[in-house]
């Protein structure tokens, strides 16, 4: 199975969702783009 991309907001630049995401405890999940350094915290998800 192919590993999911997403795309920055910012830059367009697409990354797999592994170097992008970061899960917190609270549920909520951390995006930082590796090419320009955007970032976005606190998305909540299904589960938070």
């Amino acid at each position: 199975m192919e590993t999911p991309l997403v795309i920055c907001p910012k830059c367009e630049a697409s990354h797999t969702i592994e170097d992008v995401l970061t899960a917190q405890s609270n549920q909520n999940v951390i995006f930082t783009c590796p090419n320009c350094h955007f970032s976005k915290k606190n998305i909540e998800t299904s589960k938070g």
